[in-house]
């Protein structure tokens, strides 16, 4: 089998970071975090994923290639054995691992019901004060259908029974027996509530729990036979027909609230649910069996990251690291005047995302200064780069700001932002129609004496100041005329009528990427046929496009070394005999998201490197608005190479490498070798260039000369990269 499924794949993707909260060396609460973030990832995965293999074995989709042949259904049923497995697992290592870890340091999730008396009087009056008047009970009768309720809402289901009523004056008569009853948890208070316990440093008490716990308050004068909280999934992938609409935006708003009435596809509930409740709630949502998820602990621990963020042990965390200015531009007075001198290459979070900002806030005040265009695909919740776009609009210069309103999850804040930059006079172009704008990119034009000069900035991120401190991400600014020409014949496609034009420097897909990546691959071949070393390094997010696997076994048989790292989704099967014998696969999870995309290309000798927005993914090469673009700069070149792409080959603790079967090995530190933790060569090399230039200076040759801990097994990995055959 040369392909590997690719849902199957996003799993074991998964299954990595859920790892992380078994491994001893990481600190309890990072571990807490994996296994939230694990969570919250196999619920968008439902939603999108799973939603869509449903429909597909249904018949109601389009059946898409499942990478190695299998039916729709085939794929589904394994997906859901899959699914089950890692969603037991996060909540045993919740409940029997990290819990009673964390009470062992003060800090409990409790049960209401297990807490001394003082406690439980404060959790009453807070039960009376702020949640009771939320609340509103729903009896499930003939009278009293199912509730609609919200995709990934919190509920608690009730078995109560009545006792006999006399009938009212009116003929009302009570239900009598064991009686179905429905309360939503409120979305509006947070779920994890805190109180003081004494001796300890924190406690908290689910939402859901204190619901239960009061329930009489809800019903009274039945008997409260059983509580079970359960949350449900829907399916909330847009359905959007956008040949046949005639506003996007209001096209998109109307799928919004539609959302939440899609079909329900999962259903979680406590461990402690009797068959009889689960059975009762299982029918009246429709779900299959398969997609039950019944299990110890608290359901839908991607809550738990409340925790993370709310308690404060040093010990328990990550040591902190704030992204440090970049030695580039720490000092510089005129961002225009160093990005003037030569371009400028920002390793993100090691070096602050703050530069990027500064550079949009520069522009929206300076007086010399008439245009400014730029893409946005995701940003943070209260955006220093909008606002900058804003101010800039109101001070009349010319902005435009190209809003991808489809971008998965965030489509109603992405219509937030439009509509308030409009509103500040920001010329606002909602993407394109039947393509997404997923490249990044900023271009500044401004005056300098009689002629307009222009700025950019490019990346594989995206322009969010939030994420850009938890996601590894490179960027761009430069002012070469072959890049900013092009970037400004870009926006003019994307915000007019009219074909790409040619282009000097940039690849755009879904006009040549995809030409672009088979033409360096052939080329890649042709050198190791002449006998020069044929070379690809790659790191991705995802490997998916069946075009480009095959390129890249064509490549392995003709000889061309390929070292693949691949974050989540592979479909390649690296070290097949014949096939795939000189590609390696690795894989590294760590605290930092690994975002970033780089092309290297040996090319005999004279070599290339290539930042992207794209992945090798179908959606990316045919049905999105992508960007890759050359790093021309010697010194830029030369980093990206002998010390990024390096050291991510030489990372030997939170790297996993890919066998033949498809299956990841973690890998591990060599007998008398030296460990090599790539995301904390790449802190230490932030907080040593932070510091002075000459002791930076010094002290970095000196960790090259072999005095320090890893950088030994990063010049091997240099020499690998760099080899060549006479």
């Amino acid at each position: 089998m040369l392909y590997q499924n690719r849902e199957i794949s996003w799993l074991d993707f998964n299954a990595r970071v859920l790892s992380m909260a078994t491994r001893q060396g990481v600190p309890l609460l990072e571990r807490l975090k994996f296994v939230a973030i694990a969570a919250s990832n196999l619920d968008e995965f439902y939603m999108v994923r799973v939603a869509n293999l449903m429909n597909q074995a249904a018949g109601k989709a389009q059946v898409a290639d499942q990478g190695d042949g299998r039916r729709p259904q085939d794929v589904l049923e394994e997906v859901a054995r899959r699914a089950h497995a890692m969603s037991l697992e996060a909540a045993t290592i919740v409940s029997q691992s990290i819990l009673p870890a964390l009470a062992n340091h003060g800090i409990v999730v409790a049960d209401p019901k297990s807490l001394p008396e003082t406690t439980r009087a404060e959790i009453t009056r807070f039960y009376l004060r702020e949640v009771h008047p939320c609340l509103t009970p729903i009896a499930i009768d003939p009278a009293h259908p199912f509730p609609r309720l919200r995709n990934r809402s919190l509920n608690v289901a009730f078995r109560i029974e009545s006792k006999p009523r006399a009938k009212t004056p009116a003929g009302f008569e009570q239900p009598e027996g064991t009686l179905l009853a429905v309360v939503g948890v409120p979305a509006v208070i947070p779920r994890l509530q805190s109180f003081a316990l004494e001796g300890q440093r924190a406690c908290f008490v689910p939402l859901e729990a204190i619901i239960a716990l009061h329930s009489s308050e809800l019903f009274p004068g039945h008997r409260i036979i059983e509580a079970c909280p359960f949350r449900l999934t829907r399916a909330a992938d847009l359905e959007i027909a956008e040949d046949e609409t005639e506003n996007l935006l209001t096209t998109i708003q109307a799928e919004l609230r539609r959302r939440d009435r899609r079909e329900a596809i999962r259903l979680e509930l406590g461990e402690g649910a009797t068959a009889e409740l689960v059975e009762q709630v299982r029918d009246m949502l429709g779900i299959e069996p398969a997609h039950i998820h019944q299990n110890p602990g608290i359901i839908a621990p991607g809550d738990l990251m409340a925790v993370v963020q709310k308690v404060d042990v040093s010990e328990l965390k990550e040591e902190p690291f704030s992204p440090l200015a970049s030695p580039v531009l720490r000092y510089q007075r005129d961002i225009f005047a160093k990005i003037d001198e030569g371009d400028v290459l920002l390793h993100h979070p090691y070096e602050s995302f703050g530069h990027v900002v500064e550079f949009v806030e520069t522009a929206a005040d300076d007086p010399d200064v008439v245009a400014i265009k730029m893409t946005l695909y995701r940003t943070s919740g209260d955006s220093p780069i909008v606002r900058a776009l804003a101010r800039a609009a109101e001070r009349g210069k010319q902005v435009t700001a190209v809003v991808e309103l489809k971008a998965r999850f965030d489509e109603a804040a992405n219509i937030a932002w439009a509509r308030s930059l409009e509103e500040n006079g920001v010329h606002v172009v909602y993407g394109l129609i039947g393509l997404k704008v997923h490249g990044k990119l900023l271009l500044v034009i401004r005056r300098e004496g009689a002629e307009l000069k222009r700025y950019l900035h490019l990346s594989t991120g995206n322009y969010n100041p939030t994420t850009a401190r938890l996601y590894s991400d490179l960027s761009l600014l430069t002012a070469r005329e072959e890049l900013t020409s092009d970037a400004m014949l870009l926006f003019n496609v994307l915000t007019g009528y009219g074909d790409l034009p040619p282009m000097q420097r940039l690849i755009v897909s879904p006009f040549n990427l995809r030409q672009h990546l088979v033409e360096r691959i052939a080329r890649e071949i042709e050198h190791a046929k002449a006998g020069r070393h044929g070379r690809i390094i790659a790191k991705l997010n995802s490997l998916v496009d069946p075009g480009i696997i095959r390129a890249l076994y064509r490549a392995s048989q003709a000889g061309v070394e390929i070292d693949l790292l691949v974050r989540g989704i592979c479909c390649l099967r690296p070290q097949i005999p014949g096939i795939s014998e000189h590609i390696r696969v690795r894989a590294v999870v760590d605290r930092f998201l690994e975002h970033a995309r780089v092309y290297y290309w040996g090319n005999g000798g004279d070599d290339e490197v290539w930042l992207t927005s794209a992945d090798w993914m179908p959606r990316n090469l045919n049905r999105r608005i992508e960007i890759a673009f050359p790093v021309l700069d010697g010194a830029a070149k030369r980093r990206l190479r002998d010390e990024i792409l390096a050291t991510e080959l030489a990372d030997n603790v939170s790297s996993w490498t890919v066998d033949p079967s498809g299956a990841y090995v973690p890998s591990q530190v060599p007998p008398g070798g030296q460990a090599v933790r790539m995301q904390s060569v790449f802190i230490s090399l932030a907080k040593e260039r932070s510091v002075p230039q000459r002791t930076a200076v010094r002290r970095e040759m000196a960790a090259r000369s072999g005095s320090g801990a890893v950088f030994p097994a990063i010049r091997a990995a240099e020499a690998a990269l760099r080899r060549r055959q006479p």
